[in-house]
């Protein structure tokens, strides 16, 4: 088991719960950068920090968004850890735990669903507009709003049809515009 899997198993999770949008170990302003974080519904949001050790989960009780949780990212918060490492008294209040073995990722407590506060909202959408950013210089020349519109092009391509198989972008369900 390395982080490295345990944050791979976390975005799938994340997926498995329904989150639209998943992302891993991107930074935002606070300076807070989660190993995992997810939104679903109307930007409910799912964070998992994964923890290989003892001593990191002890370290990571020092950062100034866990001793300030109005700062912090999700709703929801989780830890993530191999099987036994954590106790669930050693959680922050509203935590929830999951734990993994060799294939295997088991919810053991459930986190609160009401963590987040409006400093905290407002470092997520710092994180999604920076994480966009990086989209956007990856996509160079093009810019985001063209690059979203590339189905467009297609059709127009095609005659005024979109290839089998796509479907129309005011067609495509997206839990984020209901």
């Amino acid at each position: 088991m390395t982080h490295g899997k345990l944050v791979e198993m976390a975005e799938a999770w994340l997926r498995r719960q329904r989150c639209g949008v998943v992302l891993s170990e991107q930074g935002c302003s606070s300076g807070e950068m989660p190993d995992a974080i997810g939104w679903k519904r109307k930007n409910h949001s799912i964070v998992v920090e994964c923890k290989m050790s003892r001593a990191d989960f002890l370290a990571d009780r020092e950062k100034p968004w866990r001793k300030n949780g109005e700062i912090a990212l999700g709703c929801e918060r989780y830890y993530l850890a191999p099987k036994g490492m954590l106790k669930v008294e050693e959680l922050p209040e509203g935590w929830g735990l999951l734990e993994a073995s060799a294939r295997t990722l088991v919810v053991v407590k459930k986190g609160s669903k009401k963590l987040r506060h409006p400093e905290g909202f407002m470092n997520e959408m710092n994180l999604l507009l920076a994480s966009l950013a990086r989209v956007e210089v990856r996509i160079e020349p093009q810019r985001i709003g063209d690059f979203l519109k590339w189905k467009n092009r297609l059709a127009t391509y095609n005659g005024g049809r979109l290839p089998e198989g796509l479907v129309a972008a005011e067609d495509e369900k997206n839990p984020h515009l209901v």
